[in-house]
């Protein structure tokens, strides 16, 4: 991946309310929008990427909550929001039964752990997601938060990319 040194700069050169912004436009977490804009500077990208990290090592669970809040539920993407669509484009053209399966599944899934199911949908089919939905489904809530967690931090790695790229 090519390094936009102006990207980085011109992030890092945000007023701390245009910074917050972005930052949440990345992750919904209040928290962890104020623990990446707390690790400023990032030398490059990889910096910014592991201040991605450690705020998400550091999310209490109601943070992950928070974090949560800001995304599709898996089949249901969030209509006229790019990111929404794009991060879950495997669910485009895919059989009507197969979708039904996976509001079923996800609507299982919201009752017992009280959020959406999370996934780095990215690069994902529906059938890949839907089982993987039926995997952690028996999770325990603790096992569960843990996965979420890393879910995010690989969703944020791919956003935060995105944007310095795209700058």
């Amino acid at each position: 991946m090519t390094n936009h040194p102006h990207a980085l700069d011109a992030l890092a050169a945000a007023d701390a309310a245009e910074l917050e912004a972005i930052l949440l436009e990345i992750c919904s977490s209040p928290r962890w929008a104020a623990a990446v804009a707390e690790a400023k500077p990032w030398s490059d990208r990889s910096t910014l990427l592991a201040a991605n990290a450690a705020a998400m090592r550091s999310l209490t669970v109601a943070d992950l909550h928070d974090a949560m809040a800001g995304h599709a539920r898996i089949g249901k993407p969030k209509a006229g929001d790019a990111t929404s669509e794009r991060e879950q484009a495997g669910i485009h053209g895919v059989d009507q039964a197969l979708l039904d399966e996976l509001h079923e599944a996800n609507a299982a899934y919201e009752a017992k752990f009280g959020h959406v199911f999370l996934i780095c949908a990215t690069g994902r089919t529906a059938a890949t997601m839907l089982a993987a939905l039926r995997e952690r489904h028996p999770n325990d809530p603790a096992a569960e938060a843990e996965i979420v967690r890393g879910e995010l931090r690989k969703i944020n790695d791919i956003r935060i990319n995105r944007l310095l790229d795209e700058s």
